[in-house]
């Protein structure tokens, strides 16, 4: 992806833009799974002020995703 922005998304847009051949789903439950399998970056998620009911990933977040997974 060309010019990934560091910027609020949804769970799902995140999500497809990592697994962009796959649902939305299916797409969201992935990542979250590599999010969970990836060490410290679920605790870094919390400390950052995660909140798993919420339907977007805040700016700061996106940022420890993309450092830990890589740009989508």
């Amino acid at each position: 992806m060309e010019n990934f922005q560091i910027r609020s998304y949804g769970k799902s847009e995140l999500a497809l833009c990592y697994s962009p051949d796959i649902t939305e789903s299916a797409a969201r439950r992935k990542l979250m799974r590599w999010i969970d399998r990836k060490p410290g970056l679920m605790g870094a998620m919390w400390a950052a002020g995660y909140n798993e009911l919420s339907h977007t990933f805040l700016p700061l977040e996106v940022k420890l995703i993309v450092e830990a997974l890589g740009e989508p």
